[in-house]
């Protein structure tokens, strides 16, 4: 009965909402990354601007398209500021500058100065700024049970969220697909190759990657509203660690991929909570508290991108004559 409960638990983690975030998070790095081969290590702070901007305008009475539009205008904005001085940079410094932005944009979050906006450390409650998305939800009140999936149709964690997230997913992954193979695409894989060639082709090679860096940031703002609405903003839950996973899942994955993304968030986040939930049921308490149990799940995380690095840095969907680990 146990493991069938962890069974049940594990396949949910699937088309989790979380699941979901995290794979358009990564999608928009495969942006930045994959295709054009800018070295971003700031992704959290993009999520962190999308769910500030989605949840401060709902709070504010803005309907739900505007507050949208809002998280996609912050990171947009965000996005330029941080690309205009930083893009000529070289790939090890851009990475620098990207990871402390984040943290920039984190800790202004948990200011005190800002406590009424931004709900300062504590963060934004989930009811404060969910009510928008849930009236726009078409199904009654009530949970759903599809086969051993039971769910609340609206309420956190709902079906209604699950499949918004993932109807997103699929139009970043349609959107990518279409990219891959306009033009404009073949420039940023230029670009990722070899931007003095594409330059000496007559390209604004910084203009394409300021457009990538938009881009790619503007779908970390839309995975930062499906990651903040099964739960609160809470700035330190989207910092450098976030940041970190979504990079494990891209590598994981596949970059420069339709689909890597998406493939490694599902293996990532089935594959943490299948060693947590066995281990908790599996090693007894004098061994590994459960608090431990957490803490080990995310070393084998760890280790898991440095093997993925060294061994396969194309990961499952990646082709390793297209792209590895060498930026510029």
């Amino acid at each position: 009965m146990e493991w069938s409960r962890i069974l049940v638990n594990v396949a949910g983690e699937i088309f989790a909402p979380t699941t979901a975030a995290y794979a358009l998070a990564a999608i928009g790095l495969n942006v930045h990354f994959g295709l054009t081969g800018l070295l971003n290590m700031g992704q959290a702070g993009f999520m962190l601007l999308g769910a500030y901007g989605f949840a401060i305008s709902t709070i504010a009475g803005w309907p739900l398209w505007a507050a949208v539009l809002v998280a996609i205008a912050c990171a947009a904005v965000f996005a330029l500021l941080l690309g205009i001085p930083t893009l000529k940079l070289r790939g090890d410094y851009l990475a620098i500058v990207t990871i402390a932005a984040a943290e920039i944009i984190r800790l202004v979050g948990r200011s005190t100065a800002l406590t009424d906006l931004t709900g300062a450390s504590s963060g934004l409650r989930g009811n404060s700024y969910k009510d928008t998305f849930q009236d726009a939800s078409p199904f009654p009140d009530g949970t759903l049970a599809l086969g051993p999936f039971e769910y609340s149709t609206n309420a956190s964690n709902s079906w209604w969220i699950r499949i918004v997230g993932w109807a997103v997913v699929a139009l970043a992954c349609l959107l990518v697909w279409l990219l891959v193979r306009s033009p404009w695409g073949r420039v940023l894989k230029g670009i990722r190759e070899d931007e003095d060639a594409v330059r000496s082709l007559g390209k604004n090679v910084y203009s394409y990657k300021m457009q990538s860096l938009v881009l790619g940031g503007v779908i970390g703002a839309v995975a930062g509203i499906v990651y903040v609405l099964p739960r609160a903003v809470q700035p330190d839950s989207m910092g450098r660690p976030m940041t970190f996973f979504v990079w494990t899942i891209l590598l994981l994955g596949g970059a420069a991929t339709v689909f890597g993304p998406v493939l490694g968030s599902i293996v990532f986040w089935v594959s943490l909570m299948l060693i947590k939930s066995v281990m908790r049921v599996g090693v007894p308490e004098s061994v590994m508290r459960t608090e431990q149990i957490e803490q080990f799940g995310w070393i084998v995380v760890g280790v898991t991108l440095m093997l993925l690095v060294i061994f396969r840095p194309q990961g499952i969907l990646g082709d390793k004559k297209e792209l590895a680990i060498d930026v510029r």
